[in-house]
């Protein structure tokens, strides 16, 4: 990443609660313009670094650069963020366009360039018009929205976001992230957003960073994340993926699902290993076809609608398969099936 283009460095930050570790030694650049999520479990410290970048909590040691320049003591109304959280923390008693205006108006922006500001901000957020309407009246998805505009309204040098839709129903979470991503777009802001949900963090990030335990587990773009975990948890966080015990390195060859299967690893022979197979890269196919390949019974099927979802025991282990439905007719629990993986699909870590 470009030194010249970093926006926000978070350079070797770690925090303390006491004897409990938060945060162990955070380096992150996050560039102009981007939208990172930080994903990861409940307790990974994700919220705590939120907080830290916002300037509500302090780092026990490192540093936050902001275009190079260390904002540590910068309190948090003058780093000019904008900021949203779950809960929103509207103000239930005035309009919406009060509510757009209030960050202007504290900044000592004139009643006319705060007019234009918000009659600008609610065509963006397609709301046009209910300027004069209470909070109070408005549903969840508009009040998410007039959220975002409040914090856009200041024209943040970061936006910042704390798991924002997690309250709202599958639908409207799901077109609040297309919108959101759009405004982000729009507006070129750099954004961070904290999340759990594996899906919406592949969906709107540019950069996704990983946590577990306080530490970054792996950070880079969505599609290299899924597709080249650095390790087990990361798999398994993101997608589900199936672990599968395959015993020592041999050669660059594991035993996977009974069969001598060459992987890409650096690790020396008679390393134990593990390999992730995610669900989509599994193949099943009529007991007859099974040439070399190892042969499960299906426990279990649940239909997703574009594709099946199917649970095979097979060598002791039970495997999570997706398969497009044209490829699962005449399946049935207790059917026997030939279990074939792509080996150039599987990523392998020391057990």
């Amino acid at each position: 990443m470009s030194t010249q283009n970093t926006h926000l460095h978070i350079d070797g930050v770690s925090k303390n609660f006491g004897d409990v570790k938060a945060l162990s030694n955070i380096d992150l650049k996050i560039e102009r313009g981007s939208f990172v999520c930080l994903l990861g479990p409940s307790g990974c410290g994700k919220t705590t670094l939120l907080r830290i970048i916002a300037g509500f909590e302090s780092a026990s040691s490192g540093r936050l650069l902001l275009d190079g320049s260390d904002i540590a003591q910068v309190p948090p109304h003058k780093r000019g963020f904008g900021m949203v959280f779950q809960s929103l923390a509207l103000f239930p008693h005035m309009s919406v366009a009060r509510n757009i205006a209030y960050g202007l108006k504290l900044r000592g922006v004139s009643g006319k360039e705060q007019r234009d500001r918000v009659e600008e901000l609610l065509n963006v957020i397609q709301l046009p018009s209910i300027a004069d309407r209470p909070v109070s009246a408005l549903s969840g998805g508009q009040r998410q929205r007039v959220a975002i505009a409040r914090a856009l309204a200041i024209q943040p040098k970061l936006f910042l976001l704390d798991e924002p839709l997690s309250a709202l129903d599958a639908k409207l979470r799901d077109n609040m992230q297309i919108e959101l991503r759009q405004l982000q777009q729009k507006f070129g802001v750099t954004t961070i957003l904290v999340t759990h949900d594996q899906h919406e963090a592949m969906m709107l990030a540019d950069e996704l960073v990983v946590l577990k335990d306080g530490a970054v587990r792996q950070s880079a773009a969505p599609s290299v994340v899924y597709q080249q975990p650095a390790d087990s948890f990361v798999a398994d966080f993101l997608g589900a993926a199936n672990l599968i015990n395959v015993g020592s390195v041999q050669g660059g060859q594991v035993q996977l699902l009974g069969k001598l299967t060459a992987v890409d690893t650096a690790h020396a022979d008679n390393t134990m290993m593990q390999a992730a197979v995610r669900a989509e890269h599994i193949s099943l196919a009529p007991v007859a076809q099974a040439g070399g390949a190892a042969v499960g019974t299906i426990e279990f099927m649940r239909d997703l609608g574009p594709s099946t979802e199917i649970v095979v025991a097979v060598d002791g282990e039970s495997l999570r398969v997706r398969s497009p439905n044209v490829d699962c007719q005449g399946l049935s629990i207790g059917t026997q099936v030939a279990v074939s993986v792509d080996p150039s699909q599987v990523s392998v870590f020391k057990a």
